[in-house]
């Protein structure tokens, strides 16, 4: 089933280009996919078929239509699953970080997707062939509790609940700086980067509300390095990395919006050989609960800190520890 989209162009924005202005309202499509959308004749300005380049000068109506996604080559993989939790209508995992959620460009296979044909007889069809079961994504890089359904009428109860914003959701995330206040909230729109195509951004002039609350677990005063927990009211392509790091707090390890310099110039080489070790963002899917669909109950899960962030905490805290002791000592008459 086609999906519609139609959007008003603001009569006091400045003149845009069509193609650009898209981008900003769908940014889940790519470049090549909005262009492909308008090469088609799927992009109705004011209601007759657009080009890239048309100008857009303030009022006009502009309503895309999007195809149902074409059959996938998604095919059974075996792959492991860490498996939370099994019925017949839905499945919690335990993602580890690498694994991508579903086939796209440049990974067809090896996926989630992949792994859950192969374990399940059967996944949701509402989210497409590309997407089987697949309610809601982690980055590929981000590890965590994720739910998945197996049939249409449950993936629509989950679906409306995440559009709610009614799940609960908690982040653990390892960042650079220290964080000034012990909670907070950020509200801040995010789009497409206006230059760089590839990223988020909150910098953008037509973005999707986004909102990520945050609380500070601990500082790392000695390594100006702060763990948080993140809960989400929202969630938009990269809400967490993003926020943080046009805070100025960018996750460690993060390779699209981080800052490899922070971690090089640390003057404790055990904890720089650390950081620097870190195969990828230190942000990690901790605590996942929702109200299960077809039984009524609530239903809650939690995934442990995974062993390569976990080494760099235990490290921190020892740090810590042994810095307090010291203090106290020091104290001492």
């Amino acid at each position: 089933m086609e999906q519609l989209h139609s959007f008003i162009f603001e009569r006091d924005r400045p003149s845009e280009r069509l193609d650009r202005y898209l981008a900003e309202c769908l940014p889940d499509l790519t470049r090549s996919q909005l262009k492909k959308l308008i090469d088609e004749g799927r992009v109705l300005l004011c209601g007759q078929a657009a080009k890239a380049g048309s100008k857009l000068k303030g009022g006009e109506e502009v309503v895309v239509s999007i195809p149902p996604p074409a059959p996938a080559e998604a095919l059974p993989e075996e792959i492991p699953l860490n498996i939370l939790y099994e019925d017949s209508h839905l499945i919690v995992v335990d993602k580890p970080a690498g694994l991508v959620v579903h086939p796209a460009a440049g990974h067809q296979g090896g996926t989630l997707v992949n792994a859950l044909l192969h374990h399940c007889i059967d996944l949701s069809g509402v989210g497409g062939e590309l997407r089987p079961g697949i309610v809601h994504r982690l980055d590929k890089d981000t590890s965590g509790v994720m739910v998945a359904t197996k049939d249409d009428a449950t993936h629509n109860g989950l679906a409306g609940q995440f559009k709610a914003h009614s799940i609960k959701r908690r982040y653990l995330a390892l960042v650079h700086g220290l964080v000034p206040k012990a909670r907070g909230t950020v509200d801040v729109a995010i789009g497409r980067h206006p230059t760089d195509r590839k990223k988020m951004s909150g910098r953008t002039r037509s973005g999707r509300r986004a909102v990520t609350h945050w609380r500070v677990v601990e500082l790392f005063d000695l390594d100006r390095l702060t763990l948080v927990e993140l809960s989400l009211e929202t969630g938009r392509t990269h809400q967490i990395r993003v926020h943080f790091s046009e805070m100025g707090l960018p996750i460690v390890g993060d390779p699209v919006y981080g800052n490899k310099g922070k971690a090089s110039a640390l003057a404790d080489s055990k904890l720089r050989g650390l950081l620097q070790g870190l195969k990828r963002q230190a942000l990690h899917a901790r605590l996942l609960g929702f109200i299960h669909p077809q039984s009524g109950q609530y239903m809650e899960f939690e995934s442990p800190l995974p062993t390569d962030m976990q080494v760099i905490l235990d490290y921190l805290q020892i740090k810590n520890r042994n810095k307090d002791q010291g203090t106290r000592n020091k104290d001492r008459p």
